[in-house]
C-alpha cells in the first residue's frame, strides 16, 4: 500500500463537478493499494498516518499529529501511485490490486480512520477526479508499506 501525503490549509474532491469530499485543516491522502495487501497494511498505515507528527506546535516545531489537532482527513484512491516506469515509456500497473480487492482496503481504510473519530471526506473509488488543495509548508511525504 502506498500513500502520498500532504498537511492542508484546506483540500477538496470533486466528481463531475460535484463535490463528495471537502475538508479544512488536516491531511489529504492519496492512496494506492497493491496486489497482496491485506487488513495487516491499512491497520498499519492508517494508525502511521494519523499519528504523524507533522503539525507545529507554539514553537513551530512538528510535535502535533492530526489527532492531536482534531484536524481534518481526505482520502483519494489513486491506482497510479502503484504505476512501474522502470522499462518503456507507459506505466505499467500490474503491482496495483484488481480493482474489487483494491475498493474494499480503500473502504477499509476510511471506515478505520473514521472509528478512530477522524472527519474523513472521500473522492469516489474508480471516478475520474479533480484534487484541489493549499499544501501547508508544504509538508508532503510517501509512506509504502513495502518499505516501513
Amino acid at each position: 500500500m502506498r500513500a502520498v501525503v500532504q498537511r492542508v490549509k484546506n483540500a477538496r474532491v470533486t466528481v463531475g463537478g460535484s463535490a463528495t469530499g471537502e475538508i479544512n485543516r488536516g491531511l489529504t491522502v492519496l492512496l494506492g493499494v497493491a496486489g497482496g495487501d491485506t487488513q495487516k497494511e491499512v491497520d498499519f498505515l492508517v494508525e502511521k498516518i494519523i499519528h504523524l507528527r507533522i503539525f507545529e506546535d507554539s514553537d513551530g516545531k512538528m510535535n502535533h499529529s492530526l489527532m492531536d489537532i482534531k484536524g481534518d482527513l481526505l482520502v483519494v484512491s489513486q491506482f497510479t501511485l502503484l504505476g512501474d516506469v522502470k522499462k518503456g515509456r507507459r506505466p505499467s500497473f500490474t503491482q496495483a490490486a484488481p480493482p474489487d480487492e483494491a475498493k474494499a482496503l480503500y473502504e477499509l481504510f476510511i471506515e478505520k480512520a473514521r472509528h478512530m473519530g477522524i472527519n474523513t471526506q472521500t473522492g469516489e473509488f474508480r471516478a475520474m477526479m479533480d484534487v484541489s488543495l493549499v499544501n501547508s509548508g508544504p509538508v508532503t511525504l510517501i509512506l509504502d508499506t513495502a518499505t516501513l
